[in-house]
């Protein structure tokens, strides 16, 4: 359903963002992949067949209007940028955790005014929220309230924005280079502990929260939902 769709992937060089951009173009999609590192963008057009790259700054209002103003007309736009920052509400100054919160929330925000009247019919925004928004993590504070508030646009934003569709993806412990610049020396299997617990006893793939990003931009009756992909660690 989404062949010669034209598919935009915010932070699309790396992690669940690539995973989304290399599963639209397996399926016929017309797919533009867009990061502020044009060394990881080149990286990516290597992995992935026919993908387009585009620099541009998510942070950066003028950066993203002039992105979509290139473009005739979008699909599906799947936001994937964003990061976090460790440590205590009150250590620090708040700039440093402003910055994280404002890329999730404003930054999302600020791609569905630049496209959304280029948006055709039966197309979609989809937002990545976190198991933070259920289960917050000690020290991880910035990041549950980034990712519920980007949940909640979703939903907001299917009320205000009708026809157009707006959805949110949840992924649990996924295995990403998010998590080097958390764990520099161990990156992903710093958290080996962790989903032991977890009903189903490992990390989530990029992969397979592709699948649900796909499931969301093709599924022309799904709008201000949010799916979790998180092996059930919501549940204990």
């Amino acid at each position: 359903m989404l062949n010669n769709q034209q598919v935009v992937v915010i932070g699309g060089s790396e992690g669940i963002g690539l995973a989304v951009a290399r599963a639209a173009r397996s399926v016929g999609a017309r797919v533009l992949a867009v990061s502020r590192t044009r060394a990881k963008l080149e990286a990516a057009r290597d992995l992935v067949s026919g993908l387009e790259v585009r620099v541009a700054d998510i942070n950066d209002t003028a950066s993203i209007q002039e992105l979509f103003a290139g473009l005739p007309s979008v699909d599906h736009v799947y936001v994937a940028a964003g990061s976090t920052k460790v440590g205590s509400p009150l250590d620090q100054s708040l700039d440093e955790y402003r910055h994280k919160f404002d890329e999730r929330l404003w930054g999302s925000v600020e791609v569905v005014r630049a496209a959304h009247h280029l948006v055709r019919p039966g197309g979609s925004f989809t937002f990545t929220g976190g198991l933070s928004s259920d289960r917050p993590v000690s020290g991880a504070w910035v990041n549950g309230i980034a990712t519920m508030a980007t949940e909640q646009l979703a939903r907001v934003l299917a009320l205000e924005l009708a026809p157009v569709r707006f959805n949110s993806v949840s992924p649990g412990y996924t295995d990403t280079p998010m998590w080097d610049n958390v764990f520099p020396e161990s990156g992903a299997r710093a958290l080996s502990d962790v989903t032991k617990k977890h009903l189903i006893p490992r990390l989530v793939t990029a992969d397979e929260v592709a699948q649900a990003v796909l499931l969301l931009m093709q599924n022309e009756a799904i709008t201000g939902e949010t799916i979790h992909v998180d092996c059930g660690a919501r549940l204990v």
